[in-house]
């Protein structure tokens, strides 16, 4: 079976919380499972056969660390098979959940030179009273442009789960047809 590796950046542990999903999966499928984060943590690609990178949008954007994440480590993410995925609340939308129409991904992997073989994409979370009072308002009014919950004590998870595992299964197929 495999080694795969799940590397993420998340703000809130949401992202983490995805891939820990993904970890069960895999590992009932009988693969070795890694789940690190991008930064400050020990990630080796190199030492995975597959490598799956996660993360989230925070103000319209990944992470900087994500991108330069992946041109430290350009040569194993292209020689091996690998997957990206995007955790965003605009996902939530139909017309917008997946790696085709969601506009943090499309633009995501235009400005990248990685080709992943594998790309998805998942709803998060909302969690209005975990958030700094600049974060909750600042996604309130966005959420109230976009027709979402502005309620400032809401916490309503997007996810599809039964999406994720589907996901964690074409990860599955990855390392078994490399």
């Amino acid at each position: 079976m495999a080694n795969i590796l799940l590397a993420y950046h998340s703000v809130y542990g949401y992202t983490r919380k995805i891939c820990e999903a993904m970890q069960s999966e895999l590992k009932g499928r009988g693969h070795q499972v890694d789940v690190a984060p991008l930064v400050g943590g020990s990630v080796d690609p190199a030492r995975h056969d597959v490598i799956v990178i996660g993360a989230s949008i925070r103000n319209g954007k990944h992470n900087p660390a994500v991108p330069e994440f992946i041109s430290a480590h350009l040569a194993p993410l292209q020689s091996k098979p690998s997957a990206f995925f995007s955790v965003n609340l605009v996902a939530r939308k139909p017309g917008k959940n997946t790696p085709e129409t969601n506009p943090y991904v499309r633009k995501f992997l235009a400005r990248t030179r990685w080709k992943p073989r594998l790309v998805g994409v998942f709803a998060g979370n909302l969690d209005y009273p975990r958030y700094g009072t600049l974060d909750r308002n600042v996604i309130r009014l966005i959420m109230w442009l976009t027709g979402g919950p502005t309620d400032p004590q809401a916490r309503v998870e997007f996810t599809d789960w039964e999406d994720v595992r589907r996901y964690a299964q074409k990860i599955a197929a990855l390392a078994t047809n490399n």
